[in-house]
């Protein structure tokens, strides 16, 4: 939750409500953390009456996607920073890290829940990446176009993420949008410069 503090502080300023994970540092999936996570998007959407809009950064995004394949009835849409769910589990410099940490194998957390990583949740997903990410392979954080579905570029570093203002804008542009009218994000204009087109 600390370092999500600074977008869920200006998407706050911006009038939505928002949550951390509420489970501290994120080693991966220990024992109930999964169960928190489905019991935490029952709470708010049973709260707020509304369906929840999933932020995922890195892991928290893979997290953010599988949620949203089992619990579609109550998430809205999905965007995910830097988050390699289109790559094996080892396509990230932070792999043994991770083992080390969490005590699990990597490869262990394709499928856990929610089905395959890879596959694209039922709802308005957003893939944003970067090809200096520097952590993740970029080509495994890249989304499936479609009529559902996108990519959005940006350049940045994995870890400054979170915080880099064409990703907090990209963020802050796809939850503005009306529930049950998604559109692709818009790159004309001036956003052409500061968004690479991602098929490049």
């Amino acid at each position: 939750d600390t370092s999500t503090r600074p977008l869920r502080s200006f998407l706050k300023n911006r009038g939505y409500v928002v949550s951390g994970w509420r489970q501290g540092r994120n080693l991966g999936l220990r024992p109930g953390v999964q169960h928190a996570m489905t019991d935490l998007v029952k709470e708010l959407n049973d709260t707020h009456g509304r369906k929840v809009s999933l932020v995922g950064w890195s892991l928290g995004g893979l997290y953010a996607r599988q949620l949203a394949k089992l619990m579609p009835e109550r998430v809205r849409s999905v965007i995910t920073l830097g988050s390699p769910f289109a790559a094996g589990p080892k396509a990230t410099n932070a792999w043994r890290v991770y083992e080390m940490a969490s005590g699990r194998r990597a490869d262990e957390e394709d499928g856990r829940f929610g089905g395959a990583l890879a596959g694209t949740p039922p709802v308005p997903t957003t893939a944003i990446f970067s090809r200096t990410d520097g952590i993740c392979a970029w080509q495994g954080c890249v989304e499936k176009t479609s009529a559902k579905s996108e990519s959005i570029e940006v350049e940045s570093s994995h870890c400054g993420m979170g915080h880099h203002p064409a990703a907090v804008f990209a963020v802050a542009d796809r939850l503005a949008q009306t529930e049950g009218k998604w559109k692709p994000f818009d790159r004309s204009g001036w956003r052409s410069i500061v968004f690479p087109d991602p098929n490049r």
